[in-house]
């Protein structure tokens, strides 16, 4: 049985640092000092306070809740006109997209009579 060689990390790291040079093998503690300490954690401050403006100011209130501004688009509008409902479904979007109705208000109201709903017929509430 061989004996295990108590240098081998050692000639681990020389080939190393022949083969991709001197500073792969540094510690990196050894060229840090106080004054880039403070440096490295008054730009993670300045950092830090620059995103929570900027977050601060791309968030809307919407009944209640933030939502980051790039979220909402003042075109989109999920709720039908007829039921008063708010679809978060995908086989609504082509209903609502179209007749600007959900679903079921196509199934029940639109479907076989496209033409009376697009002169404006809607039904009584």
């Amino acid at each position: 049985m061989k004996e295990k060689d108590p240098n081998y990390a050692i000639k681990v790291e020389q080939a190393i640092a022949k083969k991709y040079g001197e500073v792969t093998v540094t510690n990196p503690k050894s060229s840090w000092d106080d004054e880039k300490e403070k440096k490295y954690l008054d730009e993670l401050k300045e950092m830090y306070y620059n995103n929570i403006d900027k977050e601060d100011l791309d968030k809307e209130e919407v009944n209640g809740v933030f939502i980051p501004k790039k979220l909402l688009r003042e075109e989109s509008n999920r709720s039908c006109s007829t039921c008063n409902t708010y679809s978060f479904k995908s086989k609504d979007d082509v209903y609502m997209t179209k007749f600007s109705c959900c679903f079921r208000c196509y199934v029940q109201y639109v479907e076989g009579r496209e033409d009376r709903w697009k002169n404006g017929w809607r039904p009584n509430k």
